[in-house]
């Protein structure tokens, strides 16, 4: 997501997408023009507002109605989010940001915990703070004088939508915090990795009912949420799955060893080049100058050379100056997080003296989780044979 940080609170930086930005305006017209509806809903019971209609809509009231309550609504979300970050805080878990976007807040957390009483901890407590927030409102709403029927109806709202957030949210969509609670549940009699993908596959199921529910009724919001949740559920199930796979394994365990790294010469020509990824069906090198590694060049890079100037362009004016690397002893996820990151195909792997001692490539870290998956993590540093990459 695009974002830009306008804020921070207890030290995390609270950021706004661009979606946000389409979307708050949005909310403000939809809400300025059912302001009868929600007057309707907010006379009846429990809440016995009490509010005129005709009052809140003279000149133009409903569209200032309409936008603070989105922007309320809005804050409201921010400090569901914050709920969460503190108590990860209290943890040991840092926040990298929070961030609103279309589909509401999302609290980003550098490392997901492992312990179920901490990620119970952790989902619950947004729901609690939207609840306290409705519970607020409502109070507010209720005590406020007649004569101030704006702001009764602006609290009577943030009431309704605070409530609904937090029985939203604890719908089991993993990874929604209903789906997180579960998961965390289910990660008290059994591994985290199986608690995740039964969470997932729940998730999933939720996310296709909810879709079908926005097809039908051609709401648009809830079949952007459905979507979301079941992209969500995919990617962390398996994120969990290779965090198991790959625990205790480090990156010198999978990389392919310097001696059995091709290399190429700065000086070669691309048409050379092009002979050699023919010849050993490799799509990148380290680039070496006098034995030293002066960069990298992928299969890319030499396509992006016509071919009848192949011969005359040198490997050096085609690579990439910058090289990613990672210390040998590194965990296998890092580096897998890096190569992500970076979105690059190969790590240079390095020593305490930032010599080069190996390559690793995301094909071999995929062919690392199938061997490790079929053997086992015992035998995954024996077995591993990534020599012909």
């Amino acid at each position: 997501m695009r974002s830009f940080k306008v804020g921070s609170a207890f030290g995390i930086p609270i950021k706004l997408d661009v979606t946000f930005l389409l979307i708050l305006p949005v909310f403000a017209y939809l809400i300025g023009t059912q302001v009868d509806v929600w007057v309707n809903t907010l006379n009846g019971a429990p809440f016995d507002a009490g509010l005129n209609a005709a009052t809140l809509t003279e000149g133009n009231r409903e569209w200032y109605l309409g936008s603070i309550a989105a922007i309320g609504l809005f804050v409201g979300v921010v400090l569901h989010e914050l709920g969460h970050s503190l108590v990860a805080m209290r943890y040991g878990f840092p926040i990298d940001s929070i961030t609103l976007w279309i589909l509401g807040g999302i609290a980003s957390l550098s490392e997901q915990p492992e312990e179920w009483k901490q990620e119970f901890s952790i989902a619950i407590a947004g729901p609690i703070v939207s609840i306290l927030l409705g519970v607020g409102s409502y109070a507010a709403m209720q005590f406020l004088p007649s004569s101030l029927d704006l702001a009764r109806f602006v609290f009577g709202y943030l009431a309704l939508m605070n409530f609904a957030l937090a029985a939203f949210n604890l719908l089991p969509g993993f990874p929604m915090d209903g789906g997180r609670v579960l998961r965390a549940l289910l990660a008290r009699t059994r591994s985290f990795a199986r608690a995740t993908q039964i969470a997932a596959e729940v998730g999933k199921a939720f996310a296709l009912i909810l879709g079908i529910v926005g097809l039908l009724g051609f709401n648009l919001i809830l079949i952007g949420v459905a979507f979301f949740i079941y992209i969500g559920a995919s990617s962390e199930a398996q994120r969990t799955v290779m965090n198991a796979v790959f625990e205790g394994v480090t990156v010198a365990d999978v990389m392919t060893h310097a001696e059995d790294v091709h290399t190429v010469d700065a000086d070669a020509s691309v048409a050379d080049l092009m002979d050699r990824m023919f010849e050993q069906r490799h799509t990148g090198y380290p680039v070496t100058r006098n034995g030293d590694v002066v960069g990298m060049v992928t299969l890319d890079d030499a396509r992006s050379v016509k071919p009848v100037e192949r011969d005359a362009i040198r490997v050096a004016d085609v690579m990439t100056d910058e090289v990613h690397s990672i210390p040998q002893y590194s965990d296998a996820m890092d580096a897998l997080d890096r190569i992500q990151q970076h979105g690059i195909g190969r790590l240079l792997v390095v020593d305490a003296n930032g010599e080069m001692v190996g390559l690793l490539s995301r094909t071999d870290l995929v062919t690392a989780f199938n061997i490790i998956q079929s053997t086992g993590p015992r035998e995954a540093s024996t077995n591993i044979d990534l020599s012909r990459r």
